[in-house]
């Protein structure tokens, strides 16, 4: 359809969402309307597993399915609600050759006995399988936690994710510095004369050397860190270089969906 919404238009607001607290909530909805044409976004299942959010809306006037992780509902953990949730609308999506962008802050699974017996794994590779076999252009940007198998699940290049982007502020690693630092160093914190200090310091180490997007844009895992404020030109470039891709599946009679 007709866009009468700039492709330049820039969102000053987008570089000031991020908390410091790297604990704090934000709104991803106010992501994803400062980013989409004449923020119009039309969310589907709102009140069934908020802590993803999916739905369509126009970039430059290409229909595209969204999905995001919603930090405001259980952090934006994705659990079995949200992977069936997700990788039911990634399904649709691919069927009816409409692409997808995906938003990521996620900082894992949900733990727990429940999720456990209820069957997190069966259903969390759900979602997982939803994006490995879609073949529709795929755009991924991360605006901050991307930790562990969540990370992969999210439409990363292992999931043959086609253009992923990182803001300055993704954390790209196994988990978060502090449960990190605890497993690493807990035994030479107990020694530590200061191990408050301690823990700090390694903290604020794991944080440079490891839980940063550099570390993961040199190694080819995102193609590029991008300023917030200028995502929408970005993805709009992205689609537009992906407008015709082909893909195809290996040759097999089905895959093996987790049932």
């Amino acid at each position: 359809m007709e866009c009468s919404d700039p492709v330049e238009r820039v969102a000053p607001g987008l570089n000031a969402i991020i908390p410091e607290n790297p604990n704090a909530a934000y709104d991803m909805k106010e992501v994803i309307l400062q980013t989409v044409d004449n923020r119009e976004f039309f969310e589907i299942k709102e009140n069934f597993a908020p802590n993803l959010i999916v739905g369509f809306a126009h970039y430059n006037g290409m229909s595209v399915g969204i999905v995001a992780n919603q930090p405001k509902h259980l952090s934006g953990v994705l659990d079995i609600d949200s992977s069936v949730k997700g990788g039911r609308f990634v399904r649709f999506c691919d069927c009816f050759n409409i692409p997808v962008v995906t938003f990521v802050d996620v900082p894992g699974f949900l733990p727990g006995t429940v999720q456990e017996y209820g069957g997190v794994i069966r259903n969390g590779a759900k979602i997982l399988y939803a994006y490995a076999e879609a073949t529709v252009p795929k755009v991924t940007v991360i605006t901050r936690k991307a930790y562990g198998g969540a990370y992969c699940v999210m439409s990363s290049k292992h999931l043959r994710g086609d253009i992923n982007y990182s803001w300055p502020s993704g954390e790209i690693a196994v988990m978060g510095a502090k449960g990190a630092v605890g497993v690493l160093y807990g035994r030479e914190a107990a020694r530590a004369e200061d191990r408050a200090a301690f823990l700090a310091e390694k903290e604020k180490e794991y944080q440079e050397t490891v839980a940063n997007p550099y570390i993961a844009a040199r190694r080819g895992y995102i193609d590029d860190i991008i300023e917030p404020a200028g995502t929408r030109r970005r993805i709009i470039k992205a689609l537009g270089l992906l407008q015709n891709k082909r893909d195809v599946n290996p040759m097999k009679k089905h895959g093996n969906i987790p049932l």
